[in-house]
């Protein structure tokens, strides 16, 4: 009997009509998968095709199932996947709401993303997530900066960089006329809608803003240093304590805040910390905290609702922090003219 032509891609041809064609609501029939087969130049009856559904089915670690629907208008269709529909719509709005990624390059990865369900289902992952006043980077460099260190860590290798800032012309300028940094790093963390790389260097733990991370370099001649300060740091603990990412002293502080302000606490702080009620009402909260001015703006915002109550020095901070700001806006360019 004559071979037949596309028999050793006949499977995987097979499967990609599962997944790309096929779903819960749009089965087909295996009358339907030969005629498939042939526009692909794939020869195939249709006794072979149910034992290539049983072949598929019997795959060990298979991520998914077909599964038959009986009756009218039943026929074979991938049920699950490597990901649910759901998962996908998760990830999309991942990639729609991150500010790192592009607006080409977002349009690329969901577009990749749809493969791994049905042309139908696809359609769905349109999603267009609106996240306000969210600008899209127009920099692709960052992801093969975040490669780049992902790969050192792996590799326990130390990296050199250049660290810039946004200049007035709005263009990105190294640091102290351009000098490289050499840092061991450790962890990749995200907070506030950006990458930062937590690194070993000059004796101590500090974290680096990624997107502000050029000409990233790996030293494959090199030793990762700081295991010991690295495998004594909690980086869920160093996230509560750290206010937009700006270091400053660790003070252990004392927040006393009125009670409908009990959420904003613990989505800060975490349920690891104990909220005292106060005799007056309210209640009062400890925790570690590096104090900076996003810290003090941060308690500002509270208004009245929140109060620094110790230590004393950081109590200090606040009342001098507001004194500056009355300062600014008494007496201002401002107040010449009311606005109406």
């Amino acid at each position: 009997m004559p071979r037949k032509e596309g028999q050793k891609t006949k499977l995987l041809y097979l499967l990609d009509i599962f997944i790309r064609e096929t779903d819960e609501d749009h089965p087909l029939s295996v009358p339907r998968l030969v005629e498939m087969l042939a526009e692909r130049g794939v020869v195939a009856e249709r006794k072979s095709i149910y034992d290539d559904i049983d072949t598929l089915n019997e795959l060990p670690g298979a991520p998914y199932e077909i599964v038959q629907r009986r009756g009218r208008g039943g026929g074979y269709y991938l049920a699950g996947g490597t990901f649910e529909l759901a998962e996908l719509k998760l990830l999309v709005d991942a990639v729609y709401a991150s500010r790192f990624i592009t607006a080409r390059k977002s349009k690329v990865l969901i577009n990749k993303l749809g493969r791994f369900t049905s042309r139908y289902r696809q359609e769905t992952l349109d999603r267009k997530v609106l996240v306000s006043g969210r600008i899209k980077s127009t920099d692709e460099k960052i992801l093969y900066t975040v490669d780049a260190l992902h790969a050192a860590i792996t590799a326990g290798v130390q990296v050199q960089f250049k660290y810039c800032d946004w200049d007035m012309n709005r263009h990105m300028t190294p640091r102290h006329d351009g000098r490289v940094y050499c840092v061991s790093p450790w962890v990749l963390v995200w907070e506030g809608n950006y990458y930062y790389l937590i690194a070993y260097t000059e004796g101590a733990l500090r974290h680096y803003r990624v997107d502000k991370i050029a000409q990233v370099r790996a030293l494959p001649d090199t030793k990762r240093e700081g295991r010991g300060e690295y495998e004594a740091f909690d980086v869920n603990v160093y996230m509560q304590q750290v206010f937009g990412m700006f270091n400053g002293p660790l003070k252990q502080v004392t927040l006393k805040c009125a009670e409908h302000f009990a959420g904003a606490m613990i989505d800060r702080f975490g349920t690891g910390h104990t909220l005292v009620p106060c005799a007056g009402g309210g209640f009062t909260i400890t925790a570690a905290v590096q104090v900076s001015p996003q810290f003090y703006g941060w308690v500002a915002g509270f208004g009245p609702g929140v109060e620094i109550i110790a230590p004393a020095e950081v109590r200090a901070g606040m009342r001098r922090t507001l004194a500056a700001l009355g300062a600014l806006y008494d007496g201002g360019a401002g107040d010449e003219k009311e606005l109406p």
